[in-house]
């Protein structure tokens, strides 16, 4: 007969410990809501989840690079309709000013208002600006990043229209003959501004196409680092009760077993 039970004491000691050490990293998981809290959790997962956040965060923020381009061909689009506008206007007192019957009189109150339709034009062309850069003074590529990686660019189109590009400084309608051959220079004018009313819509196009991909992009990448570092809440509070039904049971074998033993000495004593 033996009266001190090391061993079942011992081996139930080391397995409530093991409980102990389970429960606490079960708690940390429920708690923080993440099934990878620190790196000795899943090294090589945590490695992965990393990678997918920086990728998450990258494509997010190409999103609102997209979003800026947007904004700068939403502005280039209304200063063209606005020089087309003017343009418009130059048109008509050109046409006008062609008539035999106008006087040299009027003619100079129509090139008063071509000049200052000419100044519109190139205050349009000098003055519009997003982030203090020109947006229709010169002829460049703006680059936009859209994507999280290098390399994935797009370029945008930025075009000059002022009056020294669109071929009508200096125009004049002080003549009839002036007048007529402003008509054509201007109707090439119109043309320009056109095509490049053509070329904005078709960039919107693009950004907004990469916009709705990058979109999905960036939702299947956050599902995908859901399911890698996310706790399965209802899995993991069951395994939180089978570690603490088996603590529990640790517990009351070793306190049973220390009673037995009092027992039998209490009994040995008398």
């Amino acid at each position: 007969m033996r009266i001190h039970s090391q061993e079942q004491i011992a081996f139930s000691m080391n397995r409530a410990q093991r409980n102990t050490t389970q429960i606490e990293k079960s708690l940390l998981k429920l708690g923080s809501g993440l099934k990878i809290a620190k790196g000795s959790d899943n090294a090589s997962g945590l490695s992965i989840s990393e990678t997918m956040r920086a990728q998450i965060r990258g494509i997010s923020r190409a999103q609102a690079n997209m979003q800026d381009g947007l904004s700068v061909l939403e502005a280039s689009n209304e200063g063209l309709n606005n020089v087309n506008g003017l343009l418009q206007r130059a048109r008509e007192l050109a046409v006008q000013s062609a008539n035999g019957t106008l006087t040299d009189s009027d003619r100079k109150a129509g090139q008063q208002e071509l000049d200052q339709l000419l100044g519109a034009i190139n205050d349009t062309a000098t003055k519009l600006e997003f982030n203090t850069k020109k947006i229709l003074g010169e002829t460049t590529q703006l680059n936009l990043h859209v994507g999280a990686n290098p390399g994935q660019n797009m370029k945008i189109d930025l075009v000059d229209v002022s009056t020294t590009a669109l071929g009508i400084k200096d125009a004049s309608i002080l003549t009839q003959s002036d007048s007529a051959e402003l008509i054509t220079t201007i109707d090439g004018a119109i043309k320009t501004i056109s095509g490049h009313l053509t070329k904005v819509g078709s960039q919107m196009e693009a950004v907004e196409h990469h916009l709705k991909n990058a979109l999905v992009f960036e939702n299947n990448m956050t599902k995908s680092l859901s399911l890698l570092e996310d706790t399965d809440m209802a899995k993991e509070m069951m395994n939180f009760i089978n570690l603490d039904i088996r603590q529990k049971g640790d517990h009351l074998l070793v306190n049973s077993v220390n009673q037995n033993v009092q027992n039998v000495l209490n009994l040995l004593t008398k």
